[in-house]
């Protein structure tokens, strides 16, 4: 919501509103500027402050809800328009009150008679089922980067320091961007304090920390692009045709930003580090959301938790928003809410509808490693840009996963024969070289030497792949992907790189 939305509201004479927002000072700062702008008489409850006043600066103590609506009833006698702001309402609600919703009941119908409006502030709202259609919802967005400018500049001010470059403002306010105005005034001062300036490092990890501490959504630091993937041929060019997708160039000539991709495939084959490559190829922040975390015991949590996610990530946008094993989080989902009440039909729903509509530039990178638990609608087009399918690596890419491995475990591939390794490695995923060559390391340390071909040949033959252990499902999955999805490695092209550099 915005200063002109809230304005709509209240010149269409909505007499009941409720907004909802964590940031209390700055959602009562829009109410009384759009007050301002109307001509609007404002008055404001809490229980500790009773009934105010705001242009008169005069209190009407009184902290019971019940005798602050009936003496907001004196002040809806009034000719002239009146706004009344209720705080911290939602507790009161949650007592299940019969009385206080009559009160409030008949408070909106005299109100619309008049254009006299009520607007309840909180960081929740769970209405009753009496109020759920006489009050209007309105979600306060997390502050732009032109509201975050705001209370930098006020920081700067105090401590009497100044920005020498541009650019490092604008990296500052977009480290910034899905933080409260508070959270930012705490974090800028932060970082004044311990670096002596304003670092965009230091304020996107400490928004790192705020989003973790959450539990809803992680920043990742992705530190991988396209150069850390050899192979996935198909996957990387249509990476590589949206890196400029997301800039102003592009809406200027009419292109749709993208809306994400769905990568389908075998376990240990890579699929989240393309996600970490993804971020690094568009350049853009990205975010993991743990969808079973989404869904909480109360009634109503899920849904909210699902609003909290959404509005984070669109106040972060342009970012990329990786979900991984995604079938997991919407299992319930087909279960027609026999199993929990519908909400994980609701919730699943609701994210549908919002990957369909959604107008902020939010590339969601969703990884699956059993398609059947998918729903189809969540398969068709337009929900994703793209499907694609990782198989298990052939003997070209298992050479240069075993060159990789070895490598990056701080000894040299020509100590070892990396085709005859491809060879006796057939059908493993690269997670398993990797872990066969960790197995042939712990033996050669217990030894007191280097490893050796014979110490890796040996850990390899106690490692049963998982081509083997799920042979049936892997058959199925690939059955399902011929004609549905498109290959993230096409096979028929000759190749340089044709493996990962980091495994999963």
């Amino acid at each position: 919501m915005n200063f002109i939305s809230l304005i709509t509201y209240l010149r269409a004479g909505y007499p009941g509103l409720i907004l909802v927002s964590p940031e209390e000072v700055r959602a009562e700062a829009e109410v009384a500027e759009a007050c301002a702008e109307l001509d609007r008489y404002l008055h404001a409850w809490s229980s500790t402050d009773g009934l105010v006043d705001i242009k008169e600066s005069r209190a009407s103590p009184c902290s019971d809800p019940l005798e602050a609506l009936q003496l907001v009833e004196g002040i809806f006698s009034s000719d002239s328009p009146q706004v009344v702001l209720f705080r911290d309402f939602q507790p009161y609600f949650d007592q299940n009150d019969p009385l206080l919703v009559r009160r409030i009941k008949d408070l909106l119908r005299a109100a619309k008679s008049v254009g006299h409006v009520l607007i309840l502030t909180g960081c929740r709202s769970k209405l009753p089922p009496e109020l759920e259609h006489e009050l209007t919802r309105i979600e306060l967005a997390l502050p732009d980067t032109q509201q975050l400018s705001a209370v930098l500049n006020g920081i700067l001010g105090s401590g009497g320091d100044t920005y020498p470059a541009d650019a490092t403002r604008e990296a500052v306010l977009q480290a910034a961007l899905g933080l409260t105005t508070i959270e930012a005034e705490n974090v800028f001062a932060l970082s004044l304090v311990e670096a002596g300036t304003i670092d965009p490092k230091i304020v996107a990890r400490e928004k790192a920390s705020r989003l973790k501490s959450g539990g809803l959504l992680e920043v990742i630091e992705a530190g991988t692009g396209l150069d850390d993937i050899g192979g996935l041929d198909e996957l990387k060019r249509w990476l590589s045709g949206r890196r400029r997708a997301f800039g102003t160039a592009a809406r200027s000539y009419g292109l749709p930003a993208p809306k994400g991709l769905l990568i389908v495939g075998i376990p240990g084959t890579g699929k989240s580090l393309t996600a970490k490559a993804a971020a690094g190829a568009l350049q853009l922040p990205l975010l993991r959301l743990d969808m079973g975390r989404v869904f909480g015991g109360i009634v109503g949590q899920s849904e909210a938790n699902l609003r909290t996610v959404i509005q984070t990530t669109e106040a972060i946008a342009p970012c990329v928003l990786w979900i991984d094993e995604i079938e997991k989080g919407f299992a319930g989902s087909s279960s027609g809410g026999s199993t929990d009440g519908g909400t994980s039909s609701r919730v699943f729903g609701s994210f549908l509808s919002w990957m369909q509509e959604k107008q902020k530039p939010v590339f969601v990178v969703a990884t699956a490693n059993d398609v059947s638990q998918l729903p189809p609608e969540f398969l068709r087009k337009g929900r994703f840009d793209e499907l694609f399918f990782v198989d298990l690596p052939d003997a070209r890419e298992r050479a240069h996963i075993w060159d990789i491995v070895i490598e990056r475990h701080g000894r040299n591939p020509t100590d070892f024969d990396p085709v005859v390794l491809a060879r006796a490695s057939e059908s493993f995923t690269g997670a398993e070289i990797e872990a066969a060559f960790i197995d042939a390391l712990h033996t050669a340390f217990d030894n007191d030497r280097e490893p050796t071909m014979a110490d890796v040949g040996e850990a390899m033959g106690r490692i049963v792949p998982l081509a083997q252990l799920m042979d049936g499902k892997i058959a199925a999955l690939r059955h399902w992907a011929q004609g549905r999805a498109r290959g993230a490695t096409n096979r028929h092209l000759p190749r340089k790189g044709c493996c990962i550099k980091t495994l999963n």
